[in-house]
């Protein structure tokens, strides 16, 4: 069924339950988050939007921009959101590879505007053509559409650092069989109170984190974005937090964030980016909590997690959720035995149904069986835990032998002076590639004593060849390191 169907059941019953509480601003209630629904929806068909059609979406996190994606399912269109910091010639890809029914955006989106066919709407009630105008002004919402399991609910485009951009199409079945399978795992109660400080573009704060909230009908307080002076007033009220590891590192660093600060919460929970052993064990020993990792990607919603009740294993992403298959694999597509590294493929009824437009891709992208190939290298212990090392990407061939940038990573990011670090392969004339690490100084700079401690805890073939000191590592919104930054700008080091 249309996932909204399931929601909106939800929304009736909670009615005057808060949905979206934004600080500073009026309370949104679940009975006028599915009446906002309604005039959207209305607003949506007014404009000729209908079941199956695209609608690109470039907006501020706003309330209005939630009931926008609610009501693209409650109709049956295809949502397809993208970060609204992108640039006119980024947007220009976006529109050309969907062709949407529909563009709604703001006006710093003028230029884009100019060269592009599609209708195109604002969103904010700015002016008496704005979509929010527009809703404002209709009356009740069509029906909700009927939609199946395998029909498109959304296309969330992947970061493109391997070439343009890919659609990847989720289905309402993925998003539903993954939200109530996150729901059993995190023990999601009827008293939580999610804290949202994500970007709603992206698979992390649109569906893991909101979908979680609104199936179990409870609040969320909602964040334009992250600030930590804001979330530190905001944990007493809260009992949930999802977040990239900048998040946790930022809080570590503020005064005033302890025990006492996180005596409401119930769990925090990390993802879209490595969480590194020191920033686990140092939350850990400032509040007594450990922070729940998992791993997911846009192309299958969440894979696995550590346990609610049980051992959260440091630098492990944890056991497949319920009904997910993960599984690594050699080179030959054989599986290799506990403890090798290999690639990581996932099977299950979160995985997407393809690229959009993208045949070949989609096919490539598949294995025998079903088998989604992710891309990341990872690690399977006796007891079916994963432990992810890299992208296979970014598996570094030195001299012939195998470096997995996470394994040195690591061990650098225990020595002394350093914050943390980022290792790549960069062209080298001798070794074909060569080790080189970005490295963040905590203190005095002092290469020679971390080239010592890396001397007694790693082979020499893993040992940076270069090591150089960097303010920060590029990442981009979602915490993730750009290491195709780092690989273009340290290429000639060797030259």
């Amino acid at each position: 069924m249309n996932l909204y169907q399931r929601f909106e059941t939800v929304f009736r019953a909670a009615e005057r339950a808060p949905a979206l509480v934004c600080p500073g601003a009026e309370e949104w209630s679940y009975g006028r988050l599915g009446g906002e629904v309604e005039r959207m929806a209305a607003a949506l068909a007014g404009l000729g939007v209908g079941t199956g059609d695209r609608v690109l979406a470039q907006v501020a996190k706003t309330p209005e921009a939630v009931a926008l994606y609610l009501a693209c399912l409650k109709i049956g269109a295809v949502y397809a959101p993208v970060n609204p910091a992108y640039t006119a010639a980024e947007t220009a890809h976006f529109l050309a590879d969907l062709q949407p029914a529909l563009w709604i955006a703001g006006d710093a989106a003028a230029g884009a505007r100019a060269e592009s066919r599609a209708r195109f709407e604002t969103l904010d009630a700015d002016g008496g053509g704005s979509l929010a105008a527009l809703a404002a002004r209709a009356g009740a919402g069509p029906a909700t559409a009927q939609r199946a399991d395998e029909d498109v609910a959304a296309i969330i485009y992947t970061s493109g650092t391997t070439g343009r951009a890919k659609g990847a199409m989720l289905t309402h079945g993925n998003l539903t069989s993954n939200v109530r399978a996150l729901i059993t795992c995190w023990g999601w109660r009827p008293d939580d109170v999610l804290l949202h400080a994500l970007p709603i573009f992206h698979v992390h704060g649109l569906f893991v984190a909101l979908h979680c909230a609104f199936l179990a009908g409870t609040p969320t307080l909602f964040l334009p974005a992250f600030d930590v002076a804001q979330v530190l007033r905001l944990l007493p009220r809260a009992t949930v937090l999802m977040g990239v590891p900048t998040f946790y590192t930022r809080l570590l660093a503020a005064p005033g964030f302890d025990a006492a600060a996180c005596r409401a919460m119930r769990l925090f929970i990390s993802g879209s980016a490595p969480l590194t052993e020191q920033t686990f064990a140092a939350f850990e020993q400032r509040t007594g909590f450990r922070i729940l990792e998992r791993y997911g990607m846009s192309e299958t919603l969440m894979n696995t997690s550590n346990p609610l009740d049980g051992a959260r294993v440091a630098g492990t992403v944890g056991l497949p959720l319920p009904g997910v298959e993960v599984r690594v694999v050699g080179e030959d597509g054989a599986l290799v035995p506990a403890g090798q590294v290999g690639e990581v493929e996932v099977r299950g009824p979160n995985v997407f149904k393809g690229y959009w437009r993208m045949a070949a891709a989609t096919r490539d992208a598949f294995r025998a069986g079903g088998f989604f190939g992710t891309g990341d290298m990872g690690v399977l212990d006796p007891q079916g835990r994963l432990t992810l090392v890299g992208r296979a990407k970014d598996v570094i061939i030195t001299g012939g032998y195998n470096v997995y940038p996470k394994e040195v990573e690591t061990v650098l990011d225990e020595a002394p002076g350093v914050a943390e670090s980022a290792v790549v392969g960069v062209p080298h004339p001798d070794f074909g590639e060569a080790v080189v690490a970005a490295v963040v100084a905590q203190g005095a700079w002092a290469p020679a004593r971390i080239e010592a401690f890396l001397k007694t805890r790693l082979a020499r073939y893993k040992q940076p060849k270069r090591m150089l000191r960097v303010a920060a590592l590029p990442r981009n919104v979602m915490g993730k390191v750009q290491k195709n930054a780092l690989r273009e700008d340290y290429r000639g080091l060797f030259a």
